[in-house]
Order: C-alpha cells, then structure tokens, then sequence
C-alpha cells in the first residue's frame, strides 16, 4: 500500500488511468503559494536557514564520529523549509490521546514503586517491571509532588495508511526519561517565520514560544518547597552532551542556571547551588543526565555528572529532580505494549491513540515469529535510542538480518519486533527539489499540578528517499509543525 501523503488525497483510478492527486483542505493555501516560488528563491532561503543555525550553534553532537584531529564531530540538523501542516480536528484528537497516555504512564510509574496494582492484577509480567535494568529500587516508597514522575513526555506519533487508505496515527514509542528535540521546535518557528513572514499572514498557526514559559511554570509548580519562588536550575552533563545546545537554550529561555554536578553540594539533605554570592538552596532540579550518572554515592561510584548525597535530599523531600529516578521503566520498550491496558486499568477508559503491533521477542512464540519473518519486520533494542541498535528488515542486507538472528538467539530479551509502517510521507525540499520523504512527530506533554502541552511538537523527516530512519544521528532533518487553529 502506497504511504499515506500529509498533503494530496488519493482518488481512484478511472478508466484505468494513474491515481488522482488531490490537495487537502489544509494545504491548498500553501500549495498556491509554494507554486509561485522560484527554485532559486528556495535555495537562498535554505543557504539563509543553514547560516544562521550555524551562527546560533544549533548542532549536535555525533557519538562514534571522530573529525580529522580525533575529536567528537557536530553536525547541523538539516532544516527543511516546507511545513507539515495539522487541522484543527485532528489535533485536538490527539492532545486527548496525548494527555490520557502520559496520565496513564505516570499512574502506572507510581504504581510499580508503591502498591505494585497493577503487578498484582496479573496485567504486566512481575518480572518484566521488577527485573528491568529501568526499574530503580531506591525509588520504592518514595513519594513525589504530585505523584508526576514524568514532568516532560516526548511521545513519538506516526501516521500510516489503514486497511481503507485513511491515514492513522499510532504511538511508536515514549520517551519519559530525558527527552530531547523541543529546542528545534521552537527555533524551526523562529526559523519559518523569519524566512517567510507573509505565510503567518495567510494560515492561523497556533503559537508554539510561549512553551519555555509553560515548561517553567511545570517546574515550579513541582516543588517541594513552600517558597513562592523556588529555585529551578537545569543540570547538563557539560558542553561535549549531544544536547547540550538544548540545555543551555532552554535555561535561557526559562531565565534559569544551567549547571553541572560540580556546581552543585548537599548539605543536611538540602541541595545548595554554589554562586558567586555564596550557596543557594535549589528546590527544583530539571536534570537532563541519565539516572545512573546522578549521584555516585548511590548509583555509578565513578561519575563526576552527579552530586553525592542527592538522592538522600530527594528521598526526604527536601528537592524535586525532573524527570523523575526510575521513570525509565515507563518508557522501556518491553513495557510499550502493556500501556493501552495501563490505560484502562487506571483511568478506565479504551485509549484513544493505538499503538504500534508489537512482538515481545522474550516471549517464545513472538521471538519464533520475528525470526520466521525478520525481512518484513524492525526490531529495536529495549533500552536502544537515536535509531541505534535496530532492524529495518526490508532495507537491511542479508548479512544484517542474519547478524540480528543471531543476536535475538542469543539474547531475546534485549529486542522487540513491529511490523514496518509505511510512515507517512510529506512534501519536503531536497537537492532536486520538492519531493515526498517519511516523517514523524514529538509532540511534548507537561506534567505538574495539570496536564498541558503546546500545539505542535517536533516533526522528523528521513531525508534519504526511500529511509524510514528520521533520527537525526542516522541523517534526518526536522520540520517545522503548524497546527492551524481553526
């Protein structure tokens, strides 16, 4: 079946004629407008575009990669200057897809590090939450404000053709623990609207900067501290992080300090700041360093990322870290697919956005069916991100496929297999002009005292025709996403 396109219907053949491409209601205006631009308009635009990400120093950096010196390269995520494009209606579906989920995921976190409910009903395999390298022990008992163990939700949305060739959106995965790329959501609508002023005039976009200010008034709204301005800081494992343009940009954006562990030391179970105006007490930690890195006196003994003694003023309440310890073991990969039942065990209700067929390869009979069709299949890694670590079996070499046979022989449990969607595809700009390529969309859901997000998200594109990978690491771009409001 033919990928679903963000911006032409299909209408059947006639008289055995190719198939009709017929714009969407929601692109006809853009289209009119694209059809007027010169190519050589559009090249300038994107030789701007590119000039200036580069000026800000909007990178990131590539793991394994070394340039001609042997330090670590960094690359620019390449920025397509064609929007994807949303009506009203289908977005409001899915921000109460959105917020039912992440509702769900935290009920469900809390669940496992107090009562276990859910472990008990027989819903989730005991051993499957309990023995995951996600689940922290030093989290059980341990309450949180508002028992909101995942602040900031980046859920990753697809949308495919169904049996009927109506496009669907299914969840293809959560990330709950530290989840990356709201930055270049935010500068691709600075980027759009610098470039193209005149398309804001013609297209009710719902606004998208006003989420630094959302994100912060999360923040604090989580707090443990009774003051009526409690300190956020955001901690970052330093400049040489992936990420790091995104730490440091959005503690800006927030008017808040970014620092690292060493910046930080306890003191009677209170976290305190070193400034230049001696120690502040910090209420509020928006941590974008792994679990394991965080304190070495309670996790990994050799890390210099963390802050010895803070999880001891985490337990007692004195200091907030968001997102959560242990919020891991929501967005692990073998637990995915038990989220729609987590749906309605805790809220009681059918979820409204599908996931994605999954087969969890440690149970037999998944594990016999992926090895008997690993040419049709993906398979990830459980604990796998940034599209490292996987199958996409209709593209992979035979070498490849009998390289992961072996590696799902011999560790089973480390792998889950899903069918190959045929993501969507959406008009992009590329070296030999607009052309359709695969893409995907990171919406972010806040969690404090409510559940609130921004009208849009983070929209991949895989940019190599025919590639179905949109990670940025493995040579995708990203979009800018335009929710209309009416």
């Amino acid at each position: 079946m033919e990928p679903f396109d963000e911006m032409y219907a299909r209408l059947p053949a006639v008289d055995g004629g190719a198939d009709l491409g017929v714009l969407r209601a929601h692109y006809e205006i853009y289209h009119d407008w694209l059809s007027k631009q010169s190519q050589a308009q559009m090249k300038t635009r994107r030789a701007e575009a590119e000039m200036v990400f580069r000026r800000v120093g909007i990178t990131f950096a590539v793991y394994g990669e070394k340039d001609a010196e042997g330090d670590g390269t960094e690359r620019l995520i390449p920025f397509d200057l064609i929007p994807r494009i949303i009506p009203s209606h289908e977005w409001q579906n899915l921000e109460k897809g959105l917020v039912q989920r992440v509702q769900a995921l935290n009920r469900f976190i809390h669940d496992v590090y107090h009562d276990q409910e859910i472990l008990k009903a027989g819903l989730i395999p005991r051993q499957q939450v309990l023995e995951n390298a996600q689940f922290r022990s030093e989290m059980v008992g341990v309450n949180v404000p508002h028992q909101v163990y995942s602040h900031i939700s980046g859920i990753d949305i697809v949308r495919a053709a169904n049996d009927q060739g109506v496009g669907q959106y299914y969840v293809l995965e959560d990330n709950l623990r530290v989840p990356s790329g709201v930055s270049y959501m935010l500068e691709d609508r600075k980027m759009m609207m610098r470039l193209f002023p005149e398309l804001f005039r013609l297209h009710p976009v719902a606004p998208v900067a006003h989420y630094p200010d959302l994100l912060l008034e999360t923040l604090r709204n989580c707090s443990p501290a009774s003051s009526s301005e409690p300190t956020v800081v955001v901690l970052t494992p330093g400049m040489f992080n992936s990420a790091y343009f995104e730490h440091a940009f959005l503690a800006q954006q927030m008017g808040v300090e970014l620092v690292e562990g060493k910046d930080l030391f306890v003191k009677d179970d209170f976290v305190f700041m070193r400034t230049t105006q001696g120690p502040r007490r910090v209420d509020v930690i928006y941590r974008r360093v792994d679990d394991d890195f965080l304190d070495p006196a309670v996790f990994r003994p050799q890390s210099t990322l963390g802050c010895p003694g803070l999880m001891q003023a985490y337990r007692q309440g004195h200091v907030n870290i968001c997102n959560a310890v242990g919020t891991g073991i929501a967005d692990d990969k073998s637990i995915y697919p038990f989220v729609p039942k987590m749906i309605e065990f805790y809220l009681g209700e059918q979820p409204i956005l599908h996931n994605v067929p999954t087969y969890i390869c440690r149970e037999p009979e998944d594990l016999k069916y992926t090895l008997d069709h690993l040419p049709e299949l993906v398979v990830k890694e459980v604990h796998g991100a940034g599209g490292y670590g996987m199958l996409v079996g209709p593209t992979a070499s035979k070498a490849e496929i009998e390289q992961f046979r072996a590696a799902l022989i011999s560790d089973p449990q480390r792998y889950i297999a899903q069918p190959t969607l045929s993501l969507s595809s959406c008009p992009t700009y590329v070296e030999s002009g607009v052309a359709p390529r695969h893409i995907d969309l990171r919406p972010f859901v806040l969690s404090g005292k409510t559940v609130q997000m921004v009208p849009g998200g983070l929209t991949r594109v895989a940019l190599q025709e025919g590639s179905l990978v949109v990670n940025s690491s493995q040579g995708g771009g990203t979009k800018d996403t335009w929710i209309l409001e009416y």
